[in-house]
């Protein structure tokens, strides 16, 4: 049998996590911020999925469990963030289904994504940092509205 990948009892408070997750946290923060000040689309759309990446990244580092490595094959962040965080697996879904767009923006593409979309994930990526953060006990950071209200329809 398996060890779970998660347990109720692993986070026992904001003090108690690990380093790799504040770390998480603060990359993907900063990451959300070059999302916000960017003035050409697809570098908005590629730090804001990387933002959520970051923030996804956070979260598995305080959940996820080392698995065997015979008999497993490699998955993505997005894959384990369902698998690990069950209640965000249409986050998880959301995010997976944006990489190929993020890939072509962060190629230079500059059809790959539309100034609403850019917008909107940047959004969403704040909502998600948001979400993971309550979910490991943190206080959620402040969202700036006035930054952020060029991102709203």
């Amino acid at each position: 049998m398996t060890e779970p990948l998660f347990r109720a009892d692993d986070l026992a408070g904001p003090c108690s996590l690990p380093a790799t997750t504040h770390s998480y946290l603060g990359r993907a923060a900063e990451s959300l911020a070059e999302a916000v000040a960017a003035t050409d689309v697809p570098t908005r759309y590629a730090c804001a999925h990387v933002a959520a990446l970051r923030a996804a990244a956070a979260l598995l580092a305080a959940r996820a469990r080392p698995a065997p490595v015979r008999g497993r094959r490699q998955t993505n962040a997005w894959v384990l963030l369902a698998e690990v965080a069950p209640e965000l697996a249409e986050w998880a879904s959301f995010f997976a289904a944006g990489a190929g767009k993020r890939a072509a923006a962060e190629a230079g593409s500059t059809t790959a994504v539309s100034e609403r979309e850019a917008d909107d994930l940047v959004r969403d990526a704040d909502r998600f940092l948001a979400v993971v953060e309550r979910r490991l006990g943190l206080v959620e950071h402040a969202a700036a509205p006035e930054r952020l209200a060029r991102h709203v329809s």
